[in-house]
């Protein structure tokens, strides 16, 4: 009986040291991680904002900081891509904290304000260029676009309507327009991808299956809601002009369009997976529209896209 109780008490202590060591090494490697999250924030935020700097600010004249109030420009595509920028990077910065084993809370928290702080720093930037300058229309789309993640994980811990991108290059038969486009937006692809409003769609994709109850509406498939604007070769109006008056560019007669887009879309973060590879790559193709047949609203007409993106 002795004998038992002994080799009881001896597998009862060993599984306790077994218990504290498995805690001590979770506890470790979650420290580590949030070591490692922290230094991929800055390293890359540092490394986007040289790369934005390159594409965007480098040739453009600086100023002292001043703000001017820009809502009117551009059909309001730049508000909605201040708002898809937010909120893409909150949800990045979330589920690196997820990973990371930080706790619900602190995640949607600290991961949501993560998106409205970098953009707010690039509005910084714009008030200290001589051409554009701090937006209140701006930093008010940040802070939706950061709401947007941070209140849907409070309130169903998941993302029912994710926030989503599709770019799709432009060119034009008009060597004039063509020029103003280079003029505005860059002549290659990756300065377009950043600057022209003209190819640029966001999207509202809306989870079906999170608000239908005991549904067999598939649970990857969402509906998503576009928008975006076409014909746009200045800020206000598809005109520009010297300092001193002389006008170097009018092509009034191009429409200014908006455009609304309806189209069936997957969150792939519906598709369930045990590959931690599949899963990052599932959150960083949920960050762009899948290509798919759309119905366009645009100028009072509708239109079948059999492939948009």
């Amino acid at each position: 009986m002795i004998h038992i109780l002994l080799l009881h008490s001896t597998l009862s202590f060993s599984q306790l040291i077994s218990t504290d060591t498995t805690s001590l090494a979770k506890e470790r490697l979650q420290k580590n991680r949030i070591k490692w999250v922290a230094a991929g924030n800055i390293g890359g935020y540092g490394g986007a904002m040289i790369g934005l700097y390159s594409a965007w600010y480098r040739n453009y004249p600086q100023s002292k900081f001043h703000s001017f109030n820009d809502w009117r420009e551009w059909k309001q595509v730049d508000k909605v891509g201040h708002l898809y920028g937010a909120y893409i990077e909150s949800v990045g910065s979330m589920e690196l904290w997820r990973w990371a084993g930080m706790d619900r809370k602190k995640r949607i928290w600290i991961g949501g304000l993560s998106g409205a702080a970098y953009q707010t720093i690039i509005e910084v930037l714009d008030g200290f260029s001589k051409d554009w300058g701090w937006s209140w229309g701006d930093f008010a789309a940040n802070i939706t676009g950061s709401g947007l993640l941070i209140g849907q994980e409070l309130a169903w811990d998941e993302q029912r309507i994710r926030i989503k991108f599709s770019y799709h290059p432009l060119s034009y038969n008009d060597p004039q327009v063509q020029e103003r486009s280079n003029q505005l937006f860059g002549s290659n692809q990756s300065n377009r991808f950043l600057k022209d409003y003209n190819g640029q769609t966001y999207w509202a994709s809306i989870s079906v299956a999170s608000f239908l109850q005991n549904s067999k509406w598939p649970k990857w498939l969402n509906i998503a809601v576009g928008y975006g604007a076409e014909g746009l070769l200045g800020g206000r109006e598809n005109r520009a002009s010297t300092p001193v008056g002389g006008v170097v560019f009018d092509r009034r007669d191009i429409p200014r369009v908006r455009q609304w887009y309806l189209a069936p879309d997957i969150d792939w973060k519906k598709i369930h997976t045990n590959r931690a590879g599949l899963r990052f790559l599932f959150t960083v193709l949920n960050a762009f529209k899948f290509p798919a047949p759309a119905l366009e609203f645009s100028a009072g007409k509708v239109r079948l896209h059999p492939i948009y993106f």
